[in-house]
């Protein structure tokens, strides 16, 4: 979060906000939303007791009385009057809402970083300290779990709640040739993400490593920021073409056809990057005129080149009783072929959902500051 400060002044009156960006006056109708006293917002669930869409819209600020450092006392054109403890509103100028700093990583990075032990995550501290790591750098290796089938669901409810699809709540991931989705067959994978012909795509992704008696089969990560960042510095007009312009992506399985469209290259509301929806095996071209396609075609074209590249993937053996997990839209994942005659490789998957580890790791780090 941005260093805050904000200043009084007693005679206008005003309360000014002052960031890096510059000052600012915040506006009464604003202020008044905000007030924070037990008869108008619930302490236990901080929902309001009021409704503010009635307030009037020329309702103005008409005194100030500062208390001390944190409180002031603030009285509006409508009667109310009411204390204000102004380090409440810090939270509205920051733009990760008590998130960490998403932090990019490339292949050569030290990856020990990454690294979480199963122990660890048996009480409250240990599993702060592994959100913090996942939040930052969008994936964790955890180490020691056991080699037990469903273990992944032990691991995935530390952390939140299992998202059920058409696969399962959980699901295999081995050698089978007649399978309804080509990551159960030994042929590579390249850098992707996991069902992007959803709405919303799962936020998690988690694989538990059972067995892997195979040479090859080896995974993949990459971290989209770090690419993007690349892609955006190479090719301005191809990055804001791929994040404006939406393709189709499609599941088809018996019983089954999901359908989703949405850009290649996803940001929020302020245009700041999020991640990907990319995934090869799956979308489809959208329909323009030959020389856009052409132009499209490239610039994704582009943006695989980067995420294949030995700069950016980083490609390792997932060993039996560790498991990854990655931000699924942030962290693409993939995996080299195998060949299944050397042995049996065996991993079990599952999704969660991104909003239950965001708001556990936010209650986790307001109980450890309280």
């Amino acid at each position: 979060m941005q260093d805050i400060e904000f200043s009084f002044d007693l005679e206008a009156p005003a309360v000014r906000v002052h960031t890096r960006e510059g000052s600012r006056d915040l506006p009464a109708l604003w202020l008044r939303e905000r007030c924070q006293d037990s008869v108008h917002l619930d302490p236990a669930t901080q929902q309001r007791l009021f409704d503010p869409h009635q307030l009037d819209d020329d309702l103005a600020l008409v005194s100030i009385e500062q208390v001390d450092q944190r409180h002031v006392d603030l009285a509006f054109s409508d009667g109310y009057a009411g204390r204000y403890d102004i380090t409440e509103f810090r939270a509205d100028f920051d733009p990760l809402d008590g998130a960490p700093t998403p932090v990019a990583w490339k292949s050569a990075d030290d990856k020990s970083r990454f690294l979480v032990p199963f122990d660890s995550l048996g009480n409250e501290q240990g599993v702060y300290e592994a959100l913090e790591k996942f939040l930052t750098y969008g994936v964790i290796i955890v180490d020691g779990v056991p080699k037990e089938k469903e273990a992944v669901l032990r691991v995935a409810g530390k952390f939140g709640f299992v998202r059920e699809t058409n696969f399962g709540k959980y699901f295999e991931v081995y050698n089978r040739p007649d399978s309804n989705d080509l990551a159960y067959r030994a042929i590579p994978l390249g850098p992707h993400t996991d069902n992007p012909y959803r709405d919303p795509m799962p936020g998690i992704q988690l694989l538990h490593c059972l067995e892997n008696e195979t040479s090859g089969g080896l995974s993949t990560l990459v971290d989209s920021l770090a690419v993007l960042e690349a892609f955006k510095a190479e090719c301005p007009d191809a990055y804001e073409l791929l994040s404006k312009v939406p393709v189709r992506y499609r599941h088809v399985e018996e019983g089954t056809d999901l359908i989703e469209r949405r850009t290649m290259i996803q940001t929020d509301l302020y245009g700041n990057i999020k991640g990907v929806a990319y995934s090869p095996r799956l979308d489809y071209l959208p329909l323009l005129g030959q020389e856009d396609t052409r132009i499209f075609h490239r610039a994704r074209r582009r943006l695989g080149q980067l995420f294949s590249s030995a700069e950016f993937q980083w490609k390792f053996r997932l060993e039996p009783g560790q498991l990854q997990m990655f931000h699924n839209t942030r962290v693409l994942h993939g995996r080299t072929s195998f060949d299944p005659t050397e042995g049996f490789r065996h991993l079990q998957g599952a999704y969660l959902d991104l909003d239950a580890p965001k708001g556990f790791y936010k209650a986790l780090k307001r109980k450890f500051n309280a």
